[in-house]
């Protein structure tokens, strides 16, 4: 019996990035030491987001030459929540890419009924 039970949603948010030297983004073969470490630390935060059950995907565009943007998808319980998830991103600490946060709503997915 689910009476006198409010569900809140949880808020969606999209945050794109954009790396500040796209062939790097391009080919892994250009990566110094420091940039694996970002990558495995920008993963490790994603795998720690999944599952806290935040991260609803990620990925990124496919462009031969990495100009192309690479998205997050987060759910968050608060703006501030969702900003503090933003912020911490390694790629954007550590000075591989740029981002931007954005109020998000999936509208449609192969995953829902």
């Amino acid at each position: 019996n689910d009476e006198g039970y409010v569900m809140t949603e949880r808020l969606q948010y999209v945050y794109t990035l954009s790396a500040v030297n796209p062939e790097k983004a391009a080919s892994r073969d250009a990566w110094t030491d420091e940039d694996r470490e970002t990558f495995n630390l920008h993963w490790a935060n994603l795998e720690r987001l999944k599952v806290d059950g935040s991260l609803i995907l990620a990925g990124r565009a496919l462009d031969p030459d990495g100009s192309g943007p690479a998205i997050v998808v987060i759910e968050a319980d608060t703006e501030a929540h969702a900003q503090r998830i933003f912020l911490a991103e390694p790629f954007v600490v550590r000075g591989f890419a740029t981002a931007t946060l954005h109020p998000f709503r999936v509208a449609i997915s192969r995953y829902e009924e």
